[in-house]
């Protein structure tokens, strides 16, 4: 083999291949632990440290009546179900309005300017921090119904609004990558377009639609402050949107956090039930477990649904 003039041997030509593959083989795989360690520490620290309160009494009660470290030590019940309905509702808000305008998007005004203008407000509140979310939805409510209207379904609305954006992204991407000749074959056998549009378009890319709706709820289930400013927190079970402050998973870790160690005298350590100076920020960690539990849960529904309704199983 002759380069620039000088003769070059063909095996020393394939060791230098081989030795650049190793060493790209190795800087990938390398790169690709380093990617997992932040995970893998975050993971480690919240089962090591929430592992401690994680129990079935700290999952069945709320924080009523308790005070400081003593006995009872009080749970997270509040919180796993003030997030679930919160959770729940702004995904009930968000997806149908992200769908529709992701389907008018692709589906009726590809490349109009009316498409080009919601583009551009999509990518405009992807941009919004979640606390100015938490204020206007309050501002929203306090507007219509008087000033202090705080209660779950405002917390609800705060995070459809961070939801919405990343809805519509990620169904429009997949609604797009489904075949013109899908389309095109439908309506050659005489189908509308709204029953093409349910029946091949939706059906076709309903794994990639299951996929987003779970990362905008990855997205907004750990957000704190627009909770804490439209849902606040209370002490007992409040399972009622629309009446009274509701506890939210992230503002339970976040008040835990912020009041610190209890205050425990000697004679109530050696208490048949001893008070615990540092339960607070145990509960902390063992609520953040909880959550990471409940996106672990949703993202296997996901994966399951993805699964039942892939394109190999119509």
């Amino acid at each position: 083999m002759q380069r620039n003039g000088l003769i070059t041997s063909p095996i020393r030509s394939l060791r230098s291949r081989q030795y650049h593959d190793h060493a790209m083989t190795i800087l990938i795989y390398s790169t690709a632990c380093l990617a997992l360690l932040p995970l893998i520490a975050i993971l480690w620290s919240t089962i090591s440290h929430g592992s401690t309160r994680f129990d079935w009494y700290f999952l069945t009660h709320n924080m009523k009546g308790v005070v400081g470290g003593l006995y009872p030590y009080g749970g997270v019940l509040n919180a796993i179900l003030g997030t679930l309905l919160i959770t729940i509702t702004a995904t009930l808000i968000s997806v149908p309005i992200g769908l529709f305008t992701a389907i008018y998007m692709v589906e009726y005004a590809h490349g109009g300017v009316i498409s080009t203008m919601i583009s551009f407000l999509v990518d405009v509140m992807s941009g919004i921090p979640s606390i100015v979310a938490g204020l206007f939805a309050y501002a929203l409510f306090s507007f219509f119904f008087g000033p202090g209207c705080i209660n779950g379904f405002v917390g609800a609305v705060a995070l459809s609004i961070l939801m919405i954006p990343t809805v519509i992204r990620s169904c429009e991407q997949m609604l797009d990558i489904v075949p013109r000749d899908l389309r095109e074959a439908s309506y050659a056998l005489g189908a509308t377009k709204s029953r093409t549009i349910i029946n091949i378009v939706l059906r076709s890319s309903l794994p990639g639609i299951v996929s987003g709706v779970l990362l905008a709820i990855a997205r907004v289930i750990g957000e704190t402050a627009p909770l804490l400013i439209a849902s606040g927190s209370v002490s007992f079970t409040n399972l009622n949107l629309f009446n009274g402050r509701m506890s939210s998973l992230p503002v339970y870790v976040y008040n835990q956090y912020a009041e610190g160690m209890a205050v425990c005298s000697a004679s109530a350590r050696a208490a048949v039930h001893p008070c615990i100076p540092g339960i607070r920020m145990e509960r902390a960690w063992a609520a953040a477990l909880v959550l990471i539990l409940i996106v672990l849960f949703l993202n296997l529904i996901g994966r399951f649904i993805s699964h039942r309704f892939s394109v190999s199983h119509l």
